[in-house]
């Protein structure tokens, strides 16, 4: 019992101490925690921070369609100046169909040779050379987006992409202004150049756009509805879901494919169908001579003519056949006027002869029908009568 009260007054003692903070080198103030530097800022780098330059030498590669080829012959000068300024040596292989980057011994910048290997990557999709070259800049960045792959029906993806640049490129151009990036869609990849929030839009519109969840042009009306809202620094801290407007999918009517009945399976193979040969045998053409085939055939477009040259002269014709008169309303009044008589004069006709068929029936005696015991004389038939 001791020894537990012992242990429980240690307890008590230890609680009771407060809690030291370890003093050590960590806990030294930082330069960087100054909280009036730009901690987002990217600095211009400066070839004084990498005298020894780089220790291996690191290459990329990218390989460019052929119809790029005469394009590349051309500007190749320009990148190669462009590149040679950051100390990156650069090849255009035609043989091959290839361009190649690599790091020399002047290359001070360790990134640089990422940055020239996006710049042959977009130079490769169809981006022209002065535009590319901006990549080489620490501000820019590049994203190449696959589209080819989202959708797998051809149809569909031409008309999406088609939505994606709009008409004249409109649409295109909005995303351009709204996002501060430049946006080139060519074959089945989106080239987009900018800065990393820019391209996270531009990824998601593309991407929205492929998939069929949000037309561009409502993601252009978000756009411009938080460009808005970011003017007003009230709203800085607010959620600004009441102020973006929500578009609900709505459920398009869709043709019904009609699914082919499926004829019962059988093992046997389809009955072989007749050959040529076999139908000109059964026909009996097969045995005529050649100049009585030819004689045939040319009798046969013969009557193929005369056939459509009639149907063209009765089309012809028809333009020229005059129409019915129509005939005077008095002679249409009395015709109309003489068939309802008619018609009225038959069925009074025969309203008359029911009737008088139903009054025989109601005064006929029923003793007359009642068998009698002495058959009737041809006299008392007389005297009735």
């Amino acid at each position: 019992m001791e020894d537990l009260d012992r242990v429980d007054n240690h307890d008590e003692a230890v609680e009771e101490k407060p809690k030291m903070k370890h003093k050590g080198k960590h806990d030294k103030p930082k330069p960087w925690d100054d909280p009036n530097i730009d901690h987002w800022k990217i600095e211009k780098f400066d070839p004084t921070w990498n005298d020894s330059g780089m220790l291996e030498v690191s290459s990329f590669s990218t390989l460019f369609p052929q119809y790029r080829e005469k394009y590349l012959q051309e500007v190749w000068p320009i990148v190669k100046g462009a590149l040679k300024g950051y100390g990156i040596s650069c090849e255009l292989n035609l043989v091959e169909g290839s361009m190649t980057v690599s790091t020399t011994r002047k290359t001070r910048d360790p990134y640089i040779i990422v940055k020239a290997r996006d710049l042959i990557k977009l130079l490769s999709r169809s981006v022209p050379a002065p535009q590319a070259i901006k990549i080489l800049n620490d501000e820019v960045q590049c994203d190449i987006i696959k589209i080819g792959s989202l959708v797998h029906n051809k149809e569909r993806f031409v008309k999406r992409r088609q939505n994606l640049i709009g008409r004249d490129s409109t649409t295109l151009k909005a995303i351009e202004i709204l996002t501060g990036c430049y946006v080139l869609v060519q074959g089945n990849t989106v080239a987009a150049m900018g800065s990393f929030k820019g391209l996270k839009q531009v990824r998601r519109i593309i991407e929205d756009c492929m998939h069929n969840k949000k037309h561009p042009i409502y993601h252009i009306k978000e756009l411009m509805i938080k460009r808005e809202l970011e003017k007003n620094p009230e709203l800085a801290n607010e959620s600004w879901d009441r102020y973006l407007p929500k578009f609900k999918k709505k459920n398009v009517k869709r043709k019904k494919v009609k699914s082919k009945e499926k004829k019962p399976y059988t093992p046997f193979p389809p009955p072989q169908q007749p050959s040529k040969i076999d139908l000109q045998l059964e026909s009996g053409e097969y045995f005529l001579s050649d100049k009585k085939k030819s004689a045939k055939k040319w009798q046969e477009k013969q009557e193929k003519q005369a056939e459509k040259t009639a149907e063209s002269k009765r089309k012809r014709e028809a333009a020229f056949v005059p129409p019915k008169e129509p005939t005077k309303l008095d002679s249409n009044k009395s015709e109309d006027d003489k068939n309802d008589l008619a018609t009225m004069t038959k069925s009074l006709k025969e309203k008359s002869v029911k009737f008088g068929k139903q009054n025989v029936i109601e005064n006929v005696n029923p003793e007359t029908f009642i068998a009698s015991s002495e058959p009737p004389s041809k006299k008392s038939k007389r005297s009735k009568s």
